[in-house]
């Protein structure tokens, strides 16, 4: 398992997804605090394709902000900011990619931002397929690239929460379809850069967030194996949500024996939730042949414990 959240994170650039609902926003978050708690310079960042011109908002903290919340702050903006300690927090965007790379390419910072300003060009960059992903994926490469005045990167881990499932692949397909469309020029070398870093295990890992139900589970082992085909490292697999189980053997039997009625006695379907998440649990060990990492249920401070359980966990 390349991904220790308890002795350390050897990758630069984590990559959290998994299905909506299933908790990996919150994930995200306990694997930012449990990093910059070590000492490590992290940034928490989240994508959004929402933009305050196109959302009808005034300003940025209007916008939603998924991981803001998690984190107990305000919402994220295109800017890293620093919340506490050595962890910051950014919004992806793509038009901030997009501004990044026309800085980048164009002869003059003027033209760049003068560019940016037309709506025409921000529908075209948000509108055109492959586009939005690209701008994505160039201010991630950016951020990663940055350093501080002693040579140092300005972050040492970046801890990516992925809107939707679809969105880890996508952010593989897309540089390698520009790749194999384009021979040259600038988009091809971001696209090749973006490629590169992606599918480098070195630097980049994917956390896969589930829950302990059949669907999920599948859901989770299709999206694994989308993340190979694609050469996309996933250092962790993580079950979340799971009920305690508070039996050993033998009181499991007792109690068999005293419930028959399962409908009529409190707490009684707390028992095959148990059974479904030990069920989840080696099927997914099984059939991915990596550790699965379990988060129980937790009934007060969800990223507090969840950040615990990654910390002690075996």
């Amino acid at each position: 398992m390349s991904l220790r959240i308890r002795d350390g994170i050897a990758q630069r650039l984590v990559l959290v997804t998994g299905k909506g609902g299933v908790g990996k926003t919150t994930v995200t978050a306990a694997i930012a605090r449990s990093a910059a708690s070590s000492g490590k310079r992290v940034l928490a960042a989240e994508i959004s394709y929402e933009s305050p011109r196109e959302a009808g908002a005034t300003q940025d903290a209007e916008i939603t902000s998924p991981l803001a919340a998690a984190l107990g702050t305000s919402p994220l903006v295109d800017e890293p900011r620093r919340l506490d300690g050595t962890l910051h927090g950014a919004r992806l965007s793509p038009l901030a990619g997009h501004l990044q790379f026309l800085r980048d390419t164009l002869p003059m910072r003027l033209l760049a931002d003068a560019a940016m300003k037309s709506a025409a060009v921000r529908r075209f960059f948000i509108a055109a397929p492959t586009l939005a992903e690209l701008g994505i994926v160039y201010r991630l490469l950016h951020l990663l690239s940055l350093e501080r005045p002693n040579g140092q990167h300005e972050w040492e881990l970046v801890v990516c929460d992925l809107p939707a499932t679809g969105h880890a692949l996508a952010l593989a397909q897309v540089p390698q379809a520009l790749v194999d469309i384009l021979r040259g020029g600038p988009i091809h070398a971001a696209a090749q850069e973006g490629l590169s870093l992606l599918r480098d295990p070195a630097r980049t890992t994917s956390v896969l967030v589930t829950l302990p139900e059949p669907l999920p589970v599948s859901e989770a082992i299709e999206l694994h194996e989308g993340l190979h085909r694609l050469s996309i490292d996933c250092g962790l697999v993580v079950l979340n949500r799971v009920p305690e189980n508070p039996f050993s053997a033998e009181e499991r039997a007792a109690v068999e024996r005293m419930v028959t009625d399962r409908m009529r006695m409190l707490g009684a379907r707390r028992l095959p939730r148990i059974d479904r998440a030990r069920a989840a649990c080696d099927r997914l060990e099984h059939e991915l042949h990596m550790p699965v990492r379990v988060v129980y249920e937790a009934n007060a401070n969800v990223t507090t414990s969840v950040l615990e359980q990654l910390r002690g966990a075996p």
